[in-house]
């Protein structure tokens, strides 16, 4: 699937946060279709049990996806809290691979959105999904930080498709 645009990473996100030494530094992209893509690898400090990712940050992933979902699709300036988050754990994620993940907004309205979203391996299959819900809220309710100042991150690549 073709990519639309890159969108912006953050600088301390424990996700797509650039600074976050610690974090995952995923990258996010709107697709044609309007879902959200990434291609991300966690290492080996994400881990639970050996060889496999803790399920707190599969969990943050797949929110990252949801959220960003809204931006793919609908509106790069609305920003949201999750209320709700549904999660099927269907296989080890396992460190140190190259991973896939994808979001889609499923319904959306003036204060709410709900979203699906997927992590896969480099086969396809599905090792985590989620159906998320969240909150639509102005940035100065988020945080105390205006949220929008903390995404300064463009980072140039080739990446055409996913």
């Amino acid at each position: 699937m073709k990519v639309r645009e890159k969108q912006l990473n953050s600088r301390m996100c424990i996700i797509c946060g650039m600074d976050n030494e610690k974090g995952v530094k995923a990258q996010f992209y709107s697709m044609e279709d309007g879902s959200v893509m990434s291609l991300f690898r966690f290492r080996p400090e994400h881990q639970s049990y050996p060889g496999r990712v803790h399920g707190g940050l599969i969990s943050a992933m797949l929110d990252e996806l949801g959220g960003r979902a809204y931006w793919a699709e609908v509106d790069t300036d609305t920003y949201a809290v999750t209320t709700g988050m549904e999660t099927s754990f269907r296989k080890p994620v396992p460190y140190d691979t190259e991973l896939t993940g994808y979001g889609k907004i499923v319904r959306h309205s003036i204060n709410f959105y709900q979203a699906i979203a997927e992590i896969r391996d480099g086969s396809g299959a599905v090792l985590a999904s989620a159906k998320l819900k969240y909150l639509k809220l102005s940035p100065s309710r988020i945080a105390d930080a205006d949220p929008r100042e903390e995404m300064v991150y463009l980072i140039p690549d080739d990446i055409k498709e996913i």
